[in-house]
């Protein structure tokens, strides 16, 4: 039997809400206090993840600065379902913590590529069994140089460059097997039994802490944590391992232009992404604060692109974005899921108005009602509304709807982005540049943009 969508709609609501988060802490809480337990946070751990490198970090800082119990977990890489584009995730999981690990003021990953079966396998034997964290962090920073593979091991390197690279490595940072890092248990038994237990808690991906009934992903939600964490605390607040990266969208600060162009922000979006709506606002607000010409590349969901979401991606995504608006001072819960027509419906009307210079307008509209409103875009009515308060009228609307050109604008929008190296959204670039996704990665966003607006050096004479 299909649940209403009504009734869907109200019930995402609920399971999102501030209110039943709350009861489901104070229930865990006061079930261990009950027991007489110690707080334990699970760390679940997939050894050629460049996230989980980052992640693993923190290990000896959370056990040394709060009253728990942490239990590290090896995991396998998550499954074709919830990564459908893995080797893109590698490429791409590279690039980013390289970026995220200079702005936090980390060591950077010393691999450039994916490591190789053999080396994972033997590093996945070298934390089996491993259940002190800090031991456990030790091991993986050892695996961390190991996995920094000699030249002549990189077949993918032009010669020029293998042998300006050879000059950099010092032999103890050749491949695994010469590191003589020992197998400490079952691998295989440990994968199995980490792979079971992030899958009967609900999740899917390597870098996840898990505490009484909430995740957090590596470094980027470790705050989020951290806050829960310090309550359980009786010493003086304690110093994050990591601050949180923002961006800043205070528009009275508008940043004038030293350049004789404004610089152009190419933004990748889609109507049924959640993190798209709670991104949108912050883009638009630094495409005024930057005076930068902002171009609206909307894409069709994955899932309507043939790419299925598993139930766990999807509960997860909902979950983390409503923390997230919260903090951005966003509304979201009150979901009318505008997968299949209502997104089609959407991006007809969006189309034109991009054209008629009220894309912006619109997309925030669409968006705040899908997703924050309970507002149907299915229905001729609900998707009037959303156009009403954006100016568009009834008449426009139906010229739109009869309007198939969208699909084609879609299709290059997306051929464009994954020719870009990612696949994500919201994704974003700068003048032609690197692009980037994530509405965890603006900060980066407003980096590109203040390089794109500094003043230009006059010319030697």
């Amino acid at each position: 039997m299909k649940i209403k969508p009504w009734l869907r709609t109200r019930a995402t609501a609920l399971l999102t809400s501030r209110f039943y988060r709350q009861l489901r802490r104070n229930t865990a809480a006061l079930g261990r206090r009950i027991k007489g337990q110690t707080p334990v946070v699970h760390y679940f751990h997939q050894v050629d993840d460049p996230y989980s490198d980052l992640a693993v970090r923190a290990l000896p800082h959370l056990v040394s600065q709060y009253p728990i119990t942490l239990v590290p977990h090896l995991v396998p890489a998550p499954d074709a379902g919830a990564a459908p584009e893995p080797q893109r995730l590698v490429d791409w999981s590279l690039r980013d913590t390289a970026d995220l690990a200079r702005a936090l003021s980390l060591e950077p990953l010393p691999w450039q590529t994916a490591p190789d079966t053999s080396a994972v396998v033997q590093a996945q034997a070298a934390l089996a069994g491993i259940t002190d964290p800090v031991r456990f962090a030790e091991i993986a920073a050892n695996i961390r140089h190991a996995f920094k593979r000699p030249p002549e091991l990189q077949p993918e390197l032009q010669p020029e460059l293998r042998s300006e690279l050879r000059s950099e490595i010092q032999p103890e940072e050749l491949e695994v097997a010469k590191l003589n890092i020992p197998a400490s248990g079952d691998a295989e038994a440990a994968l199995v039994d980490g792979q079971a237990l992030r899958q009967a808690l609900g999740h899917y991906l390597g870098a996840m802490f898990y505490f009484e009934g909430e995740w957090y992903w590596g470094l980027d939600r470790l705050p989020y944590l951290q806050q829960r964490l310090q309550s359980l605390s009786r010493n003086n607040p304690v110093t994050p391992f990591v601050g949180r990266l923002e961006c800043s969208v205070d528009e009275t600060q508008a940043v004038p232009a030293h350049t004789q162009q404004r610089p152009v922000l190419d933004l990748y979006f889609s109507f049924r992404s959640p993190y798209s709506w709670i991104a949108l606002p912050r883009v638009f607000a630094l495409a005024r604060r930057y005076n930068a010409q902002l171009n609206l590349r909307f894409v069709l969901p994955m899932v309507m692109r043939g790419l299925p979401i598993p139930e766990s991606k999807r509960l997860y995504i909902v979950s983390d974005t409503k923390r997230e608006a919260e903090r951005v001072g966003l509304p979201f819960g009150l979901i009318a899921d505008p997968v299949g027509k209502p997104t089609e419906r959407g991006l007809a009307v969006l189309h034109h108005a991009i054209q008629a210079g009220k894309g912006e307008a619109f997309a925030l509209s669409f968006m705040r009602g899908v997703f924050a409103e309970g507002i149907s875009a299915r229905s001729d009515s609900g998707l009037l509304t959303l156009c009403t308060r954006a100016g568009i009228t009834a008449a426009q609307m139906q010229a739109a709807l009869a309007d198939a050109s969208w699909r084609a604008v879609a299709e290059a929008n997306r051929g464009e982005m994954f020719a870009l190296g990612i696949w994500g959204v919201p994704g974003f670039r700068v003048n032609k540049g690197s692009a980037h996704w994530g509405q965890d990665r603006l900060w980066l966003l407003e980096q590109q943009l203040r390089q794109a607006t500094m003043p230009v050096p006059d010319a030697p004479r």
